[in-house]
């Protein structure tokens, strides 16, 4: 079966059907939307996909975040294939359909925000969740102004493309909206050198607080928008220590704390949400946006806030036609369920504590490696030139990327400079695959550094 197989490259790259279809692609859609990968999938099956010239590929980017639990599990096939006997799609503003209240519900059950009462909304994209958590926010507070973090991706949408760090995700396509304000994120590896964690973390606490001086005064921020890990930053963990200062200085300025789940959640952490350490540590989010693996491939997203905060939102600012389509909502029952029975919190630990041994024996190795981060089964290993200068090394990371596909391997780069490889390996992968894995970016690393 395919969900058990190794990689196995037969053609050279792209093969001739793959490059016909590539070709095709080329000419048909907008080259923006650029990959590297010289494949074209056909079929998919857990960690593991084949492409439609018979090349089967090993893939530690599960559509960014989407595939936790793997592909076409049988289990999501059965619950989507039951819903379409059904009916397709029911609009919330207008006929209830039950998939909807019951997601909700689970939604309600186990996201961790503050307040004893909660509720759920749902959209279709990560964008959209950041969207509607901010609107939520400004409507409950009165509040015109958000502040968000260098390093930061929340999507490409006019308003999250503002609030995204990165500007390539939005030159030229300005003006953008105002009241948004950017703070320094905790990037450890790179604080200022000499400081302690501690003396870097009041560091990052104390450049928050300017924001108030030199931005916008305290009493007009309706939000502070965090990613738990940063994603297309660079794989970066909030300190939890950060994460405890700045739930204080929310709950002293009457300002809500928003936890971008986006790609974090839904097992990936090796808890359910990485916001669950956070509400261990005294600090959960006041409201929590989730999507990628919450159904396991079909578009969905949620936005979970207490009944206090979220009741306070006038008719008709959140909502939409697609929200909660009725077939992502059975999928997203069942991922959950999936994730519960299986026990993938578990596996994701499991899979990290593998990982972040050989990860880490290599930084102790290779000049080239500067950093090993992450939180459960998130994890980024940063390159540099040197230990030292801690250079950047961007096109080191892209010569591993295009060697370890070539071998069968699909990883994918981030941060800030393109230095970063990322590890979003769905948690269903079996131990021989994640060692055939390890075994070809090592390989990768090697041949070209």
């Amino acid at each position: 079966m395919l969900k058990n197989a190794l990689p196995q490259i037969n053609t050279p790259l792209p093969g001739p059907k793959a490059k016909a279809i590539l070709d095709r692609r080329a000419n048909a859609m907008p080259g923006a939307i650029k990959s590297i990968y010289p494949c074209v999938i056909s079929r998919g099956e857990g960690a593991m996909f084949e492409d439609v010239d018979g090349n089967i590929f090993l893939d530690w980017v599960g559509g960014v975040g989407v595939l936790n639990i793997g592909y076409s599990h049988p289990d999501l096939i059965e619950a989507v294939k039951n819903q379409t006997d059904k009916y397709f799609h029911a609009m919330m503003n207008i006929v209830t359909h039950e998939g909807y209240i019951e997601l909700a519900e689970k939604m309600n059950e186990i996201v961790p925000v503050k307040g004893e009462k909660r509720k759920t909304m749902f959209a279709n994209s990560g964008a959209e969740a950041d969207e509607n958590a901010v609107k939520i926010a400004k409507s409950c507070t009165g509040r015109p102004n958000i502040i968000v973090f260098s390093g930061a991706f929340h999507g490409r949408t006019l308003l999250t493309a503002s609030m995204t760090s990165k500007k390539a995700y939005s030159v030229g396509t300005g003006p953008f909206p105002d009241g948004i304000y950017r703070a320094e994120f905790p990037y450890l590896y790179r604080a200022p050198k000499g400081y302690t964690e501690q003396e870097a973390i009041d560091f990052y606490i104390e450049k928050l607080k300017r924001v108030f001086e030199e931005a916008s005064p305290a009493e007009y921020v309706a939000a502070i928008v965090v990613e738990p890990v940063q994603g297309e930053g660079g794989f970066i963990p909030a300190p939890i220590e950060w994460v405890k200062a700045v739930r204080k200085v929310c709950d002293d300025n009457g300002i809500l704390l928003i936890a971008d789940e986006v790609q974090t959640g839904f097992a990936r952490s090796g808890k359910m949400f990485v916001s669950n350490y956070w509400a261990e540590a005294g600090c959960a989010p006041d409201i929590i946006a989730t999507a990628k693996s919450i159904a396991g491939g079909l578009p969905l997203s949620a936005i979970t806030a207490s009944a206090e905060i979220i009741d306070k939102v006038n008719p008709g600012i959140i909502g939409g036609t697609y929200g909660g389509n009725a077939l992502a909502c059975a999928s997203a029952l069942k991922v959950i369920e999936v994730i519960e029975r299986d026990k993938l919190c578990d596996r994701s630990l499991e899979i990290a504590e593998k990982c972040l041994a050989k990860f880490n024996g290599w930084k102790d190795n290779y000049k080239e490696i500067g950093d090993v981060r992450g939180i459960g089964c998130m994890m980024g290993i940063e390159f540099v030139t040197d230990k030292e200068s801690k250079t950047p090394n961007a096109a080191l990371v892209l010569a591993i990327v295009k060697y370890a596909a070539e071998h069968g391997l699909i990883i994918e780069s981030a941060g800030v400079y393109g230095n970063v490889i990322r590890f979003l390996c769905p948690l269903v992968v079996t131990d021989e695959q994640l060692d055939c894995g390890l075994q070809i970016l090592e390989d990768a690393i090697l041949a070209c550094r």
